[in-house]
């Protein structure tokens, strides 16, 4: 029975350390005020405007379904209620509260156009440098890889090639490592299977650093791209085109043989003109990496990003990075993806993943991928891995849109309304607290401590949310949170009108907590599981700020909760231990005066006198 009776008071102690616990962490963070949304504090609008050079036809129907696919995308980063609206025929206006996360900005302004595309020969420095005499009037037999090392047309940066004549003269920015270079870095990235197989950084084989003295490189993925530039008897470049409805193998034959047209451009291009780039998925492409380091010359589309089923981000199990998780819808798109990776496994040949005209990363593929499940590696954080899956997750935009215009917005609602609004909570809860004080007397203790528990964790919860989920908190928040005051208040009128109604069986005042726990408990659960289901229901099906309410209130609901089983029913049980409240004092609450008692009594000895 002592055992028992100190259950109570080891429960109290815990309660508190707990909460301690949780304002202790958010003392570290040193933040104690909650964000607020766009109605209480203003934030950021962005304008983005269709574009027309493309030539595409702005309908609403492409409008409204580009603000919805946005609209998708910026809540996904949490309950920060932002809004997304279309404005005339052409524009979409986004308003997001407070100062914004960079991520959140740059998801807005991505059209989110993926695509995956084969990599002709290797990567080339980004920006090209001057144009340099060559060491060697002729090529003297030896084929542009051989003899002076190789000089590649329009003034492109020599690679140090290890064979052949006098490859020793290579310029110091030459004898950098492949790894140290751009394209070396670019090619540290991978993409795998996503059952976690690896794709090691590549490096280049022996034969595919010798000139061959016939302009031919033995490297698979270069066959006759960089041999042709030094005037040897490479292959001649194809003379056909494909485009994105050529079948996989004759994309994968333009990539190890392009044609001359393309190399130029990718010899002229400098990663400074790559916001002019256009990428038209049914031509070949010359785009740059984020960094703008390294100009790949890429195929036609092989697979859209339209045909991707799922996106997802996450740290594999027994990995340190983030990776980017893809699954291809299956048909067509899985059987090309299959037949490509089967056919430039082991190759050193790359696999570019271009996201916007810019490259993300361009892989080896150390085996095939037939299932369509795979995993962009890279030098990902947990926010710029969040923000590339919540874009291919909610597709590509239907439109292509100009640079956006951000500019900064005050309130919508003035300051007075948020006053009135605090003030509102602040009576409502005072009347609660008033009445229970009145008529449950020294049982309003209870509902005190009970109250300010629950206000205290709301406050903590809304700070963590605040900062890790992107909660903010507006005008109909602040409401929710109001209604779960008598969510709360519902609890305790239970609770004690079941302990009275044991007290007049008869029972004792411990005996009496017990029993009517027992039977008040599920009671509360079942009211508190019916207000928490219609949270659940209200949030998903609403839209804009009532999301916000219905989020408050559900938090509200699963603190009632908390407090209910862990602080009420612990002190009232510890307070029944003291002859103030079990010798039914009657400023106690639990006279028996006050539960009825007494006149139970007068009624039933009138009745025996009566007979």
């Amino acid at each position: 029975m002592a055992n028992k009776a100190s259950r109570p008071g080891r429960t109290l102690i815990a309660f508190v350390l707990v909460v301690l616990a949780m304002y202790g962490g958010l003392a570290l963070n040193g933040e104690w005020t909650p964000k607020l949304g766009l109605d209480l504090q203003g934030g950021t609008r962005i304008t983005l405007e269709a574009s027309t050079t493309t030539g595409e036809d702005i309908t609403p129907e492409k409008l409204e379904e580009a603000a919805g696919i946005i609209d998708s995308r910026v809540n996904a980063y949490g309950v920060a209620e932002s809004e997304v609206a279309t404005q005339g025929n052409r524009n979409i206006v986004v308003e997001l509260p407070g100062d914004p996360q960079p991520e959140i900005v740059d998801t807005v302004k991505q059209t989110a156009q993926l695509r995956f595309r084969l990599v002709a020969g290797q990567p080339q420095v980004g920006t090209p440098a001057e144009p340099t005499p060559s060491p060697s009037p002729s090529g003297d037999g030896q084929g542009g890889q051989g003899g002076q090392g190789g000089e590649e047309e329009k003034g492109q940066k020599r690679e140090k090639r290890g064979g052949g004549g006098n490859g020793d003269e290579a310029s110091p920015a030459d004898e950098a490592s492949p790894s140290e270079s751009p394209a070396g870095r670019a090619l540290s990235e991978g993409l795998v299977r996503a059952d976690g197989t690896p794709s090691p950084e590549p490096s280049r084989s022996p034969e595919g650093d010798q000139g061959d003295g016939q302009g031919n490189e033995g490297n698979q993925g270069n066959q006759g791209n960089q041999g042709n530039q030094g005037g040897g008897k490479g292959d001649q470049p194809a003379a056909d085109v494909p485009t994105n409805d050529s079948t996989p193998a004759e994309l994968l034959a333009w990539a190890r043989n392009p044609d001359a047209r393309s190399l130029q451009r990718l010899a002229e291009f400098s990663c400074d003109q790559a916001g002019d780039v256009v990428d038209d998925p049914a031509k070949p492409l010359v785009a740059c990496d984020e960094e703008g380091q390294a100009k790949y010359l890429l195929s036609p589309a092989l697979i859209e990003g339209t045909e991707l089923a799922d996106a997802s981000f996450g740290i594999p199990q027994n990995e340190a990075q983030y990776v980017v998780t893809l699954d291809l819808e299956g048909g067509a798109p899985t059987d090309a993806f299959s037949e490509v990776t089967r056919a430039i496994t082991g190759t050193q040949e790359m696999f570019a993943i271009v996201l916007d005209g810019q490259v993300l990363t361009a892989p080896v593929v150390t085996s095939p991928i037939t299932d369509g499940n795979a995993q962009i590696q890279g030098d990902f954080t947990a926010e710029s891995a969040e923000s590339l899956a919540n874009s291919l997750k909610y597709g590509a935009l239907p439109l292509r849109f100009e640079v956006p215009v951000i500019s900064e917005e005050g309130p919508t609602l003035a300051g007075n309304q948020l006053q009135a609004g605090i003030i509102a909570g602040v009576v409502g809860l005072g009347i609660v607290l008033v009445y229970c004080m009145l008529y449950y007397r020294g049982l309003g203790i209870v509902v005190l401590a009970s109250l300010g528990a629950a206000a205290l964790i709301t406050y903590a919860a809304i700070l963590f949310l605040s900062e890790n989920a992107g909660f903010t908190l507006t005008l109909p928040g602040i409401a929710g949170l109001i209604v779960g005051v008598g969510v709360t208040a519902d609890s305790f009128i239970v609770l004690f009108e079941r302990i009275r109604d044991e007290m007049r069986d008869g029972k004792s005042v411990r005996v009496a907590v017990e029993a009517g726990w027992d039977r008040a408990k599920w009671t509360c659960v079942i009211a508190d599981a019916v207000s928490l289901l219609a949270a659940i229901v209200l949030f998903i099906f609403a839209i804009g700020v009532v999301k916000g309410f219905a989020f408050a209130l559900g938090i509200s609901t699963v603190i009632d909760l908390l407090v209910f089983f862990f602080l009420t029913k612990p002190m009232v049980s510890w307070l029944a231990r003291f002859r103030f409240f079990s010798g039914g004092h009657k400023w106690s609450g639990l006279s028996p005066e006050h539960a009825g008692i007494e006149r139970i009594g007068v009624a039933r000895t009138a009745q025996g006198v009566a007979r």
